[in-house]
């Protein structure tokens, strides 16, 4: 019999609330968070109710703001905004890096509340603060240089991000911004992270740093955060559908723009012998349960490798660990090593779950399939959010599946015969945002990779966001303006000489560092 689970000590849903209001009693309240605009925290919003995905507990939902208030809010950063550009950057940067230092000292509370908000296993929780903090110190270190001729936007940087990474992407974003002589703008995610991001961003306005964090619906904030005229740049990171939605918006007003999204990240597998490589990365690939924009959900195999594919996959992918995140043995054990816990939410799951169904009664093969009972969970918990891993052979064309990024533990194989079929099937999203191929022979790679469709390819070794000094960007459908990462970044959110064309993907032109 398994052993019966209990959880950690210390990392309850109300440790972490307690902690939240002891380190930081301005942003929080004894049932909910605040929001933060001109400079101070609002007890405004209508607050919605939530639940943790790791197991239906009662956790704090989005304080809500209606569109006048957002409004509001947005005028009130233009005058933070025309402030901060004319403080000299010692100070910014002095002020940035006390952040980092705040957010160092707060790591453990930051990791945990991702944990309970996003369902994210403590490995990958820790992680996500400690590449926000690393990456910033980055900037924070060679800053100078890269503002060498360019001046802050003419209006804060407005930011809409998707829930999986609140730290290592949304507060990473805006600290840069914010050294970069920008006032910051940022709405919490609808589904998750709204504790975390208002823990780290109380910590960056204790020290001065000109930020505003508001909740609300897309469609009742939009006017305010992307069409507003005292925006001067959008920041947006989520699906394609919303996505196209913000670029209609900034394309009418000719407003700078980041725009990430989805695709579907692809790995081909053409004249490949060296699967004890390939067997060891399957797991990692399935770290966050796909949960990433730059996961990847889909495999296309030379027909002829397909046993010998099916031989290293399957092994691998059974190795996989499932369960609640703070599950253990004992109360003081370390956490659990897990691969993922639970996806964002139970309606999330069905929708996986219901996709999986209709693709196999439609004709795709399921070649693997992972059951609860190899699952770590406490007694009784509420498991609705949690999604087995899940492996179908060619998914067919109606199905979600077949075109579409899952954004969950789902892997679908396609088969092909010809390099032709491999990078149509490869391209089958119309632009990625990462691509590998694994191919024995690196002629092969070097004449097939110019035809995939991604901004970053791997010859047999995943591409990732990056840090640092690593450039970032998607081609086709997957990112619309200006690409970042490295020095790039600082350049997406300031002026430079006059008649300068930045580097990214434009309805146009694409413009590559």
């Amino acid at each position: 019999m398994p052993p019966t689970l209990t959880l950690k000590s210390g990392t309850s849903w109300d440790d972490a609330w307690q902690r939240c209001l002891t380190v930081a009693p301005e942003a929080f309240r004894d049932d909910r968070v605040l929001n933060l605009w001109n400079a101070a925290w609002q007890a405004d919003g209508r607050a919605l109710p939530a639940v943790s995905p790791v197991d239906g507990t009662p956790v704090a939902g989005p304080p809500r703001l209606d569109r006048a208030t957002a409004r509001q809010a947005v005028r009130a950063a233009l005058d933070q905004h025309r402030a901060w550009r004319h403080v000299p950057l010692p100070e910014r940067r002095a002020r940035v890096a006390a952040t980092l230092d705040a957010l160092a000292e707060h790591r453990d509370l930051l990791a945990l509340l991702l944990v309970w908000e996003i369902g994210k296993p403590w490995r990958l929780a820790r992680a996500d603060v400690d590449r926000a903090i690393d990456g910033v110190r980055w900037y924070v270190d060679g800053i100078d240089t890269m503002l060498d001729g360019r001046a802050p936007l003419d209006g804060p940087v407005s930011n809409i991000a998707s829930w999986n990474y609140p730290m290592s992407v949304l507060v990473h974003a805006l600290l840069v911004q914010a050294l970069a002589g920008n006032a910051v703008v940022a709405k919490t995610p609808t589904d998750g992270g709204v504790a975390c991001l208002t823990l780290a961003t109380a910590l960056a306005a204790r020290e001065g740093v000109p930020v505003t964090l508001v909740s609300g619906s897309g469609g009742e904030l939009s006017e305010a955060l992307v069409r507003a005229p005292e925006i001067g740049c959008v920041s947006f990171v989520g699906g394609r559908d919303t996505g196209a939605q913000v670029a209609t918006a900034v394309a009418d007003l000719g407003k700078r723009h980041i725009l990430e999204q989805e695709g579907l990240n692809t790995w081909g597998i053409w004249n490949h012998t060296d699967w004890d490589t390939l067997g060891a990365l399957i797991p990692k690939l399935f770290d966050y349960g796909k949960q990433r924009c730059t996961a990847y959900p889909r495999f296309v195999v030379q027909r002829s490798l397909f046993d010998a594919f099916l031989a290293a996959y399957l092994p691998a992918v059974r190795t996989l660990r499932i369960g609640h995140p703070l599950a253990v043995e004992h109360p003081d054990d370390p956490y659990p090593a897990l691969d993922f816990g639970p996806v964002i939410n139970a309606a999330k799951a069905k929708e996986l779950d219901d996709q999986v169904a209709e693709a196999i009664d439609r004709g795709a093969v399921p070649l693997h399939r992972g059951t609860p009972a190899d699952a770590r969970f406490l007694p009784g918990q509420d498991t609705s959010a949690y999604v087995q891993p899940v492996t179908l052979l060619n998914p067919p064309r109606s199905s979600p599946l077949h075109h579409a990024e899952p954004f969950g533990p789902v892997d679908t194989i396609v088969l092909v015969d010809t390099e032709a079929e491999l990078l149509a099937a490869m391209n089958a999203s119309n632009g990625a945002l990462v691509a590998t191929l694994s191919t024995d022979e690196r002629a092969t790679f070097e004449r097939l990779a110019p035809h995939i469709r991604a901004f970053k390819i791997g010859h047999g070794v995943p591409r990732s966001r990056g840090d640092r000094d690593e450039l970032f960007g998607g081609f086709g459908a997957s990112w619309r303006g200006v690409f970042v990462g490295g020095e790039l970044l600082v350049r997406a959110v300031t002026r430079g000489p006059a008649g300068e064309r930045l580097p990214g993907n434009f309805p146009d032109h694409r413009l590559t560092p």
